[in-house]
């Protein structure tokens, strides 16, 4: 078997009930009841603008050698609608993985939910104004090579965060989070109970009702001290 040059056809997906369901949900929300552990690094960021504040789908990997995107050409050609396609990078930010030419394919060809890359794009000035989520370190008019190697639907690492081919890609404009596709159904419910507390707690500081005791326990029990008078040199 060629190690640094496999391309895998197969995940196991995860239930397409709960990926709907995660779309209904931000994204900070999720991660608080993950040990807010599972965010990309944030110089993974959006830079595209879709109508949709929501992006979510299985992941479908791609590790490149920095600065090439021969396996990710490869993965164009086996991706498939609604996928979210995660690229590794070396956390290289010198060349270009990708251009208009390649993402127009993405977007209107392959119909996947979007893309997450740990490297920078060109052509912004047609795909920042796509209605088609594209989550990028950055951009540079430098291109990329085609020599290899690379692989497909293998564990990956992105925005410091691993991701294994078929968990849980979730982004809104905050950025991008990994669920495990074997935890979802159980983080699922625990962000749904979250997000419900979440909106009591908005609605309580709009109508000025929220109680924040909670800060002076924690700070004393902390053992921080508070003095009344100036800080003196």
């Amino acid at each position: 078997m060629a190690v640094g040059k496999r391309i895998y056809l197969k995940r196991n997906l995860p239930d397409p009930e709960i990926i709907k369901q995660f779309k209904e949900i931000p994204a900070s929300n999720t991660a608080d009841v993950m040990g807010r552990n599972c965010a990309m690094n944030p110089r993974i960021h959006l830079v595209s603008s879709p109508k949709a504040q929501m992006m979510v789908g299985p992941a479908f990997t791609v590790k490149c050698r920095a600065g090439d995107n021969l396996a990710l050409h490869a993965a164009l050609n086996y991706c498939s609608e609604g996928d979210v396609l995660v690229v590794s990078n070396e956390e290289d930010n010198t060349r270009a993985l990708m251009g208009e030419i390649m993402m127009a394919y993405l977007y209107l060809q392959k119909k996947v939910a979007g893309i997450v890359l740990d490297g920078p794009i060109r052509d912004i000035d047609e795909i920042g104004k796509w209605d088609f989520p594209v989550y990028a370190t950055g951009t540079t008019p430098g291109g990329p090579y085609k020599e290899g190697p690379g692989e497909v639907n293998v564990p990956i690492s992105c925005g410091g965060v691993s991701v294994e081919p078929g968990d849980i890609i979730l982004a809104d404009p905050d950025g991008v989070i990994v669920i495990p596709r074997n935890d979802a159904a159980v983080i699922l419910e625990d962000a749904k109970k979250f997000k419900a507390a979440d909106e009591g707690k908005l609605e309580k500081t709009r109508l000025g009702t929220i109680n924040r005791d909670w800060v002076m326990k924690n700070l004393e029990s902390k053992e921080f001290e508070i003095i009344d008078d100036l800080y003196r040199v």
